[in-house]
């Protein structure tokens, strides 16, 4: 018993001890950070808290609002968990208008999306394109029908039209990345340019086809072949629902890969998807493919109910929150904000997500809601605002949760340690968890912004600050 009490005590005494060398350590790490020449015209903020105790082994510059590029990711996706469940999915669901006679369906076949962000996705083996489409052509066949004497329609309401977040840069929407966020997300809104370069620098490339085909769109090609070397600086320029796209930069001469552009009409593009298999599988659809909006822009302002023949249901979400966060979908995160709003009886807008996630943390641990100043979930948008502190709480706070090693597990392995990056233009920023040498559990995030210099550089300098933690 005594040897207990004091060893006990002796805890008491050296926890403090390691604790203070730790946060010295960091300080002094940070303090010459800050000092380096890439930071001369930049801010920078770190904040380090214990994971288990919540309490601040080190912090500066910790209430100030930084722009988090996509460790906002993370924050999005501890609300997700929070407010829908890790086992939450979207349902997909397929129905028909009229009646069916003698197998001819004399009315319009119906697909009605909910949101989910990987529907016909190639990441997961239920979500793969083929696999649905060839789901929902034998749940056709199913249904005795044989003929439609309508359309194919994709229901592509709840989101409302405005697919793309305000503060998203023209350089950014019409590539993959900058996909928009619908009800009806068809194989992540993108699609593949197969760019074969010319016979010398500066000469054109041609594009030689998409993948997939997409109807009704022209791609303009003002792509010049690069010198060797020079990589992939191709970019798509297009707004949602046009039927342009606008192809510039550069494609190095000795470069093969296919460029992802952000498809303009998802949820029409799924409809034409579903009408050809329909048809290559023997279905002869005597009307269009289309979409809710296309009908309401031609005036056809209701949908009518339809009778349900398949429903499919997503991936759960923290599978979904898996690949959010180890390859940074924006379009995951987007429509997961967009969810969330809409579940909490809100509109499917990105203003009242955003608004959704400053209130929750509010009322959940009393931040300041100025302190998380957005306006997307993904943290693509430029004019988003943080602060380091706020969201190393709402980090702690997801440690003491039943779900939370689903949402570790998302989490990549960047300099050994499990943390979500974030980087757009002049900015970089890192947040996640580690256990320093003493065993003490940390959680973390640290915000560069306008830096100058290269990227890998300042990269390499926020790792040897980091790497103190460990």
């Amino acid at each position: 018993m005594r040897s207990y009490i004091l060893c006990f005590f002796l805890f008491l005494i050296v926890f403090p001890c390691s604790a203070q060398p730790l946060a010295k350590r960091i300080a002094t790490a940070y303090s010459s950070f800050e000092k380096d020449d890439q930071m001369k015209y930049g801010v920078s903020s770190l904040c380090v808290l214990n994971a288990e105790t919540g309490e601040v082994l080190f912090s500066k510059n910790e209430e100030m609002g930084l722009a988090p590029a996509s460790t906002l990711k993370t924050v999005t996706s501890v609300t997700a968990f929070n407010l829908l469940g890790g086992d939450f999915k979207w349902e997909t669901s397929l129905g028909y208008t009229g009646t069916i006679t003698n197998g001819v369906l004399n009315g319009d076949l119906i697909l009605r999306g909910s949101g989910d962000p990987a529907l016909g996705s190639s990441r997961y083996e239920q979500t793969k394109s083929d696999i649905l489409l060839s789901r929902w052509l034998n749940a056709v066949r199913k249904a005795g029908i044989t003929k439609i004497q309508g359309r194919v329609i994709t229901d592509d309401r709840l989101f409302g039209t405005a697919n793309i977040p305000l503060g998203w840069i023209w350089q950014d929407i019409g590539n993959y990345y900058g996909a928009g966020a619908s009800s009806c997300t068809w194989q992540e809104n993108q699609f593949g340019l197969a760019i074969r370069p010319g016979s010398k620098p500066g000469a054109p490339v041609a594009i030689e086809r998409t993948n997939p085909e997409i109807d009704g769109l022209k791609v303009v090609n003002e792509v010049s072949t690069g010198s060797p070397g020079s990589g992939d600086n191709v970019y798509a320029f297009s707004s949602p629902y046009t039927d342009v796209v606008y192809v510039r930069g550069s494609y190095g001469i000795d470069l093969r890969k296919t460029v992802m552009a952000s498809v303009p009409d998802p949820a029409f593009q799924l409809a034409s998807d579903l009408r050809n298999k329909l048809a290559g599988g023997g279905v002869i659809t005597s009307g269009v493919a289309t979409s809710f909006r296309k009908l309401n822009l031609a005036g056809e302002l209701a949908m009518p109910e339809a009778t349900v023949i398949d429903q499919y249901y997503s991936p759960e979400l923290s599978r979904i929150i898996y690949w959010l966060n180890q390859k940074s979908l924006n379009l995951y995160a987007e429509n997961i904000l967009k969810t969330m709003a809409v579940k909490q009886v809100r509109s499917a807008d990105f203003a009242d997500g955003a608004d959704l996630i400053a209130d929750y943390w509010m009322k959940r641990l009393g931040v300041d809601r100025r302190a998380i100043d957005i306006l997307d979930g993904s943290g693509l948008s430029p004019e988003n605002r943080i602060t380091t502190l706020a969201m190393t709480r709402i980090l702690q706070s997801a440690g003491k949760e039943k779900w939370f090693s689903s949402f570790y597990e998302s989490l990549p392995l960047y300099n050994n340690m499990k943390m979500k990056s974030g980087s757009i233009r002049n900015v970089l920023a890192y947040a996640g968890y580690q256990k320093s040498a003493d065993g003490t559990p940390l959680v973390f995030t640290f915000i560069t912004n306008h830096y100058n210099g290269s990227t890998s550089s300042i990269k390499q300098k926020m790792f040897r600050v980091l790497d103190v933690l460990k």
